[in-house]
């Protein structure tokens, strides 16, 4: 009767407790609970700062490509900077909303090119976004005055691109009203290419670049809170199994 007792005493000492102890079971609790806030908080807070598109052309190849999914910051027109890749919607470009790169913005002039580039205010930007680091040698228009509180566009890919320079001969000059922006592309989600680069060719220029939204804390909150689940759901199994291990080969021993 001793042995059998000896050898079928649960274990922690006799009490019933779960594999792994109370420590580790309200430890593990904590972090499911915490994972969970954490991932339902990244995406609640995605879900008000960014709208997803789809981006249907090769018009911002190749920092955007057709087919990719991007996610758009909610954003003031009033906040927008030049380089800055934009969504808009304006019933004289298209009935749907258009990816495209500002320019140049209210009060500046714009031209290409000068020495294969594109001007701004009679200075040559760097855009080394483009597919071969510079304008094609037959993407040439005439010199624009942006007027206040609109803005000139491009796509990336300007060979192919129906852009500010295919509505020239609109009464605005082929620009669009800082009103029409619904938000600052932030990064490509699908493919996983993730943050677009800030361009730097335009700080000469005044006003800097855009600062990135929240996009990155997201990823760190959703990826790690889903690592929080998922630990805190494997602790009690893997006890129990560690447990169930030492269990036996302590009655093996016994039994010897």
């Amino acid at each position: 009767m001793g042995e059998s007792a000896t050898r079928t005493a649960p274990r922690g000492g006799g009490t019933g407790q779960p594999a792994g102890g109370r420590a580790g079971q309200v430890l593990s609790g904590l972090a499911v609970a915490l994972g969970l806030v954490l991932f339902l908080a990244g995406f609640g807070w995605g879900a008000v700062v960014y709208r997803p598109y789809t981006v249907p052309t090769g018009s911002m190849s190749p920092t955007i490509a057709a087919g990719d999914r991007v996610l758009a910051e909610r954003v003031d027109g009033d906040e927008i900077r030049r380089g800055d890749v934009v969504v808009f919607k304006d019933p004289n470009w298209a009935n749907a909303p258009v990816v495209k790169r500002v320019v140049a913005i209210g009060g500046d002039t714009v031209a290409c090119c000068s020495g294969g580039r594109l001007t701004v205010n009679g200075k040559r930007i760097e855009e080394p976004y483009l597919p071969q680091g510079e304008p094609a040698a037959s993407f040439v228009f005439p010199t624009v005055t942006v007027p206040e509180g609109r803005l000139f566009l491009l796509g990336d890919e300007r060979a192919g691109s129906l852009d500010s320079t295919a509505h020239l001969q609109d009464a605005a000059s082929g620009t669009v009203s800082r009103a029409a922006v619904t938000g600052r592309v932030d990064a490509v989600v699908w493919p996983l290419d993730g943050l677009l680069e800030r361009p730097t060719g335009f700080e000469a220029l005044g006003e800097g670049v855009s600062e990135p939204g929240p996009y990155q804390t997201l990823v760190y909150m959703i990826v790690g809170g889903a690592v929080l689940v998922l630990a805190g759901a494997a602790y009690g199994p893997i006890a129990q199994r560690v447990g169930g291990g030492r269990t036996r080969r302590t009655e093996h021993d016994g039994a010897h």
